[in-house]
């Protein structure tokens, strides 16, 4: 072919692909920035330049429109959880209470005294009212808090686990694995800390602590085993036990509790114990950490709580200011903690209403759901459900739950599932039994409307293209 004919060729080529501004018009309204528009086009339509065969307009539309619908699924929004797990890590962990939201609405748009004291009209302590009630919801001579749970634990290494005194002795049947592949071993040496093992996976002993103690200890480290449980021939010290052998040899003693229950978790059927931050404390050890958005039920916050002298040295550590929150997440914390102390927490916070909502609520609501979709053309009946708490917490409690059993007749479970998923707001649930499951323990009751209509808009036909976004060629 002559090579004129070849750049003929390539011209048209690149002549099909169409103009940014014609598929803008084309794609009607989408409810995202335009120039977030504009350039997932141009990435379209410059990969389309790139290869060989040239689809018609509609197809390149619907293409584009795939792309977007991909970035507008990346947005942080709402969802319905119906799979049952309550501190569900993927879905934002606990979800915050009306006094929570009322006050994070309040102080976050308006100036505040975050770092003023108003008694003395000067500069003032950053969260001392929030480091107040933390200690004495946690029964500590002081608290304070950084960004997450990780980072309290590097800061109390960083701190404690100083060369030549540098390492810290922690159980071999501890080193656990956290969420997104993170590993206990690995944010302990991140901090410059050197870990000394003792005991095997299984079987830890007293002697094994006392007989690894030595002149470049720093620090005992206990890790709660939030999200894992050990049964059959397994044994370890008691806390009070290795609190005696640190006070001997003049150790400070930490604990990462984790999940930071606040309540008698063995109060509620089907949940085990689950040690306090209060626990610990009375038991030896000088101090603790843990998260402020799992069994706390708030926002995404380390706690550290414990001896005064040890927190506030821990607040004077340059380290300190890159891991302090900022005036929402305090503001949340602080609202949060008051609710405790004020004895409302089964009332205002989210988490501790669905740990002990009971099941027959659940039974009537699952079926005045059932009742507005009768004329769906779906088999939906109710089910039974085993809800876990999730987010690394209390691995051997389930809640007896009553669930959404849904058969669609048209479709397959898998292609429902994405139907709900892309539904505004998403509905997250879980195919099991071969059919489509729901669990309304993580729903809350004021989404049941939503619910419906989700569950009605994922059984439609749909044409090509939605009637307000239609080509215009």
């Amino acid at each position: 072919m002559a090579k004129s004919s070849l750049i003929a060729k390539a011209s048209n080529k690149l002549r099909a692909i169409p103009a940014v501004e014609k598929v803008l018009q084309s794609l009607g309204e989408l409810s995202l920035p335009r120039q977030a528009v504009v350039a997932i086009v141009r990435r379209e339509l410059g990969l389309l330049r790139k290869e060989r065969k040239i689809p018609d307009f509609e197809t390149v539309v619907e293409r584009i429109r795939g792309a977007l619908q991909t970035l507008r699924a990346d947005r942080i929004q709402p969802v319905i959880n119906g799979t049952g797990i309550l501190v569900h890590t993927n879905f934002g962990r606990a979800p915050l209470g009306p006094a929570v939201l009322e006050t994070l609405e309040i102080v976050g748009s308006n100036y505040n005294n975050l770092e003023y004291d108003l008694s003395t009209g000067e500069r003032g302590g950053r969260a001392t009212y929030l480091e107040n009630n933390l200690a004495l919801l946690c029964g500590a001579e002081a608290a304070t808090v950084v960004n997450n749970c990780a980072a309290a634990l590097v800061l109390i290494l960083r701190h404690l686990a100083v060369p030549p005194r540098n390492e810290v002795i922690i159980s071999r049947g501890e080193l656990v694995q956290i969420g997104g592949g993170f590993r206990i071993p690995e944010i302990l040496e991140a901090s410059g800390a050197r870990l000394r093992e003792v005991g095997t996976t299984n079987k830890t002993s007293l002697a094994d602590y006392s007989k690894a103690i030595n002149k470049s200890t720093a620090l005992i480290l206990k890790v709660h085993r939030s999200n894992f449980f050990m049964g059959g021939f397994v044994d370890s010290p008691s806390t009070e036990e290795i609190a005696q052998v640190a006070r001997k040899h003049r150790l400070p003693f930490a604990e990462d509790l984790g999940s930071g229950a606040m309540i008698a978790t063995e109060q509620i059927a089907g949940i085990e114990h689950e040690p306090t931050p209060a626990e610990a404390l009375k038991r030896g050890v000088d101090v603790v950490s843990f998260s402020g958005d799992k069994l706390l039920g708030g926002p995404q916050a380390g706690v550290i709580a414990g001896k005064a002298k040890i927190v506030a040295a821990l607040k004077k550590e340059p380290f300190f200011r890159a891991l302090r929150c900022d005036k929402l997440i305090l503001a949340a914390l602080q609202t949060t903690i008051d609710v405790y102390l004020a004895g409302g927490a089964e009332a205002e916070i989210p988490v501790v209403q669905m740990l002990r909502t009971p099941k027959e609520d659940l039974a009537r609501r699952a079926e005045l759901i059932i009742e507005q979709l009768k004329d769906v053309p779906v088999q939906i009946s109710v089910g039974t459900g085993k809800s876990q708490i999730g987010g690394g917490t209390l691995p051997r409690s389930v809640l007896a739950s009553v669930t959404l059993d849904i058969a669609p007749k048209s479709m397959r479970l898998p292609d429902f599932g994405k139907r709900l998923r892309d539904g505004r707001p998403p509905l997250i649930g879980m195919i099991s039994g071969g059919r489509f499951k729901i669990d309304l323990r993580t729903v809350f009751p004021r989404q049941d409307p939503e619910l419906v209509e989700a569950i009605r808009m994922a059984l439609e036909e749909r044409p090509k293209y939605p009637s307000n976004q239609r080509l215009k060629e």
